[in-house]
């Protein structure tokens, strides 16, 4: 096996579903990725894990016995990429893109397996998603829109952070900086756009083609001299001319 040639474990109750995301590997994508086992339950996926340390664990969400996220609970590390499968867009993807994981959407096609295969690709060694996964368990049992905590992938891994703590993101070309009410500067190998698609709307407005800002720590607004706020910890930010309106909206609503 060729050290580009990742292993993979598919954890789903239902056989036809199983099957079908094995023939598609095996047709598209068999120089890249083979499949050890096909496991229809958690616990036949854990002896599974255990037995072969695959790179990937195809986890289905909803089964029978015990559901897809009881499968961490018999794991104090979890050193192999897990991409959720799922038929539903129900809350719970949120929290995965919280989380910073991947997931697949039934019935499952070549397009999107092909784009989160060409993201694990862009990972340069494998590494531990412990932290990734402790922020899925702590967003899972929340309300929807709720969640507390983000998976912010740095440099040389992944790191926790509150949303609450959150005060502005900064684009940095294709990174961002995110500062926190700790007076922290965080780069994040992910774009500005990325940050935004992660982080709840209902709180974080881009007002900016370079700012993201949490409408909690807004101290002030001023049109003179141009659009700007001012952030509680003392920065100003320029809101652009084409999002001052909705800014204006967003602002007066809360």
């Amino acid at each position: 096996m060729s050290e580009s040639m990742k292993t993979c474990i598919i954890i789903d109750d239902e056989k036809n579903a199983r099957e079908t995301l094995e023939k598609i590997i095996e047709r598209y994508f068999i120089t890249k990725i083979k499949v050890l086992h096909s496991a229809s339950s958690v616990k036949e996926g854990v002896f599974a894990i255990n037995k072969s340390n695959p790179d990937i664990v195809f986890l289905d969400i909803e089964m029978p016995e015990e559901n897809g996220f009881k499968l961490f609970e018999y794991f104090d590390i979890i050193n192999f990429e897990v991409i959720f499968t799922t038929a539903y867009k129900q809350y719970a993807i949120d929290a995965i893109k919280f989380s910073a994981l991947d997931y697949l959407l039934k019935p499952i096609n070549y397009i999107d397996l092909r784009d989160v295969l060409i993201r694990l690709e862009k990972k340069q060694k494998k590494s531990s998603n412990t932290a990734q996964i402790e922020a899925f368990l702590s967003n899972i049992n929340n309300e929807p829109g709720n969640f507390n905590k983000i998976a912010l992938p740095t440099l040389d891994g992944f790191q926790l952070q509150k949303v609450s703590n959150i005060v502005f993101c900064q684009a940095e070309e294709n990174y961002t900086k995110i500062f926190t009410n700790r007076n922290e500067a965080i780069l994040v190998a992910r774009t500005l756009k990325n940050i935004e698609e992660m982080l709840p709307a209902e709180i974080f407005f881009r007002i900016h083609k370079s700012y993201l800002v949490n409408m909690n720590y807004i101290k002030s607004y001023s049109k003179i001299d141009g659009y700007k706020l001012t952030l509680e910890n003392g920065v100003t930010l320029d809101v652009a001319t084409r999002r001052n309106e909705d800014f204006i909206k967003a602002l007066t609503k809360r």
